[in-house]
């Protein structure tokens, strides 16, 4: 079984809600380190001085491995902790989550608080593009200038029936496709292009590496009995 990958989102979403009059604006923003999410919260921190509380959650590392949080003057385990539970709930890793309260007057209570703060990122991610994240093997082939545009055609219609990335073409004496291909599919690929050439191509395959997969955004929502 090929091991999954935490997914991460494909560009920063902005949400407001208005709970008992407090406001709580909510960025979600991918990084893809520690310090990025550092220089995204000091950013937000400076846009929005005037603020009670700049709660944040972030988790990096391609394995979701590396998280913090704060509840920045809130209770204890009242913000940050279950900001961070809706990111590892989605299974998301490179992002940084800021949520900006000013206070409207009237407490919350701790069970308001974690309400408001979870359902702030939740309604954010609800508005993201999700970006999944795969092992995929790169396979180059080069292709005669005659046969380009008929073996571009073969490609964009096969990285659609096997979940593959079609990457940049090079042109030189030759033009040179990319793929990013399942590991299993590298066979299916070759007799493929050789069925679509009469034989006369020769893919060559290179590295393993994770490759960002664009999904839907319906894909991120969090269809969990607990939010």
């Amino acid at each position: 079984m090929a091991r999954r990958y935490p997914s991460t989102i494909a560009a920063p979403v902005e949400h407001e809600i208005v709970i008992t009059r407090s406001r709580f604006i909510t960025h979600v923003v991918p990084v893809t380190a520690p310090a990025e999410a550092d220089a995204v919260i000091a950013d937000l921190r400076r846009r929005a001085w005037d603020a009670r509380h700049h709660c944040t959650a972030m988790v990096t590392g391609v394995l979701g491995d590396q998280a913090r949080s704060s509840d920045d003057g809130e209770p204890s385990g009242t913000a940050g902790v279950p900001m961070l539970e809706v990111l590892r709930r989605r299974d998301l890793t490179d992002l940084v989550a800021v949520v900006t309260r000013y206070f409207g007057g009237v407490k919350l209570g701790a069970g308001g608080l974690v309400r408001a703060y979870s359902t702030s990122v939740s309604e954010a991610l609800d508005r993201a593009t999700l970006v999944h994240r795969e092992a995929l093997v790169d396979v180059t082939v080069d292709v005669p200038h005659a046969d380009a545009g008929r073996i571009d055609n073969v490609l964009r219609d096969w990285v659609q029936r096997h979940h593959a990335v079609l990457g940049p073409t090079t042109y030189g004496q030759s033009a040179t496709f990319a793929v990013s291909i399942p590991r299993d599919d590298v066979p299916v690929l070759g007799a493929d292009l050789a069925a679509a050439s009469g034989g006369s191509l020769d893919p060559v395959v290179g590295d393993e590496r994770i490759v960002d997969v664009a999904a839907a955004p319906a894909d991120l929502r969090d269809t969990s009995s607990s939010r």
